[in-house]
């Protein structure tokens, strides 16, 4: 009682948003530094990051009608242009598991995050996606041509990529799409819009390179529910929409490990999406009743600069780059 699935073409405009809250401000980024705190441009239409409303920019269009599920899993999909310059080349085939991986691209290092995962189905993110989203990362700062198509499934999915640094693992940049994308060209794109282009953050650099931790997060399973406490703490992701003091409608999202990780309950995490969504007068309880909340699942996968680098040089270029890497450098 009380929750819908969340279809038709209201589902897809939850284009963008954000995963987390920005630990500490690094030199040079604009907005706030503290948890819950409002990111410049916060709530904002366009605006890439945490509290934004529609779209990464203008890079994602979504066509009005009818919205399939995006493989059957709930989530948003189907009519989706974009004028990004990359591209797809239809669906691939899964690459077998590499030496040293189960059949889900686990090497025993990695695991995948809060929320992934649904019953006994099989995961869908996979290691290969983080090397993949590195390889990226890499040739554009190095200026190396981009790393071929990648081998691992090519079906939309609404998706998140997540860059954390340093061995505290401090946000560095997030950004993604509520909007099913093809995962070859959608990873391509928000690899680089989220190291980039996260307004929170400067461009990110060579020398950062070594310190970085890659998440890719698949959503699924979305859900509006009628009561805004009606989702689970490390298990759901919220987005939630709602109409400021002037009336304008905002709308802010958080992950599902998010809520978790900074130790906060339902009241905390609604409180801080608020907030981030630009929210400024007091909060009331009766304010958070005209929340409109959508609920979702997601499949996380994170890899350290040190495991991508391992897994490059064992299993020789396996994405198509023919050139060097850089030296890995331990932490100093």
């Amino acid at each position: 009682m009380g929750r819908k699935r969340c279809v038709g073409a209201d589902c897809s405009k939850m284009a963008a948003g954000c995963c987390g809250v920005k630990k500490q401000k690094l030199s040079g980024s604009p907005g706030s530094g503290g948890p819950g705190g409002v990111g410049a441009g916060s709530g904002v239409a366009g605006t890439g990051h945490c509290g934004s409303d529609l779209g990464i920019g203008s890079s994602t269009t979504v066509a009005a009608g009818n919205v399939s599920r995006a493989n059957g899993l709930g989530g948003p999909g189907g009519n989706v242009s974009s004028s990004s310059s990359s591209s797809s080349s239809g669906t691939n085939a899964l690459s077998p598991a590499p030496v040293g991986y189960n059949s889900s691209g686990l090497s025993p290092n990695l695991s995948p995050g809060p929320g992934s995962g649904s019953g006994g189905r099989k995961m869908v993110v996979s290691a290969e996606m983080c090397c993949f989203c590195f390889d990226v990362l890499y040739c554009h700062l190095y200026g190396y041509q981009p790393p071929r198509t990648p081998r691992f499934t090519n079906d939309p999915y609404p998706l998140f990529v997540t860059w954390k640094i340093g061995r505290d693992k401090r946000l560095r940049g997030c950004i993604g799409t509520f909007s099913a994308m093809n995962l070859h060209s959608g990873l391509r794109e928000y690899t680089l819009t989220s190291a980039l282009k996260d307004s929170r953050f400067p461009p990110m650099t060579r020398d950062e390179l070594p310190r970085l931790f890659c998440s890719v997060s698949l959503l699924t399973n979305f859900e509006d529910v009628g009561d805004y406490l009606d989702w689970e703490v490390g298990v759901h992701g919220i987005r939630i929409e709602f109409f400021n003091e002037k009336g304008s409608k905002r709308t802010a999202t958080y992950l599902p490990e998010v809520a978790k990780e900074q130790g906060w309950d339902h009241i905390q995490t609604i409180d801080s999406l608020l907030r981030k969504g630009g929210y400024k007068a007091p909060i009331t309880n009766d304010f958070r009743k005209t929340i409109k909340l959508t609920r979702y699942r997601s499949e996380k996968m994170t890899m350290g600069y040190a495991e991508y680098i391992a897994h490059r040089q064992h299993h020789h270029y396996q994405n198509g780059i023919g050139h060097p890497l850089p030296p890995y450098n331990h932490y100093s």
